[in-house]
């Protein structure tokens, strides 16, 4: 039995779903390998200004990070480079692997972040790329997110 454990950032401005993602991110075990016993610690960070100075002893030592923005809402992807790069200062000289999450995909007629542009985005930070609806997601697991966890672990 492999046992994998990670620290998780999960960053993003207020109210591009953070929270309702970390409570859906979950699995029954069905899409990992059986040997393996995963243990993921997220630490959904609070958006807001106000609580900036906090974040920098509650991020020590990631191991992963996940930024998330909404697709509805151009200045919640236009922050994702100050996350990063706040995200990066918890890790001086080493590489922090990760994911960008678009969320709210389920609101396509208010959609102002196109999936190419995101893409393009993560690639030239070394980002996997990913968009999601966490409305949509809570009659189906996030299997392609949880996989692209799962290969970060590898």
């Amino acid at each position: 039995m492999v046992k994998l454990a990670a620290k998780c950032i999960l960053a993003g401005d207020p109210a591009v779903g953070k929270t309702a993602l970390a409570h859906i991110f979950r699995s029954d075990g069905a899409h990992f390998q059986k040997s393996y016993t995963l243990e993921l610690f997220i630490f959904d960070s609070a958006g807001k200004e106000l609580f900036s100075e906090m974040l920098d002893k509650l991020w020590e030592g990631p191991d992963v990070l996940c930024l998330v923005y909404d697709v509805t809402n151009e200045q919640s992807f236009g922050s994702c480079g100050k996350w990063l790069e706040k995200a990066q200062v918890q890790v001086p000289g080493a590489s922090l692997p990760g994911v960008l999450v678009g969320n709210k995909t389920d609101l396509a007629s208010r959609r102002v972040v196109q999936s190419a542009q995101a893409r393009a985005w993560a690639l030239g930070q070394g980002l996997e790329c990913f968009e999601t609806s966490v409305i949509a997601q809570r009659q189906k697991p996030l299997l392609p997110l949880a996989q692209g966890a799962q290969t970060l672990n590898s």
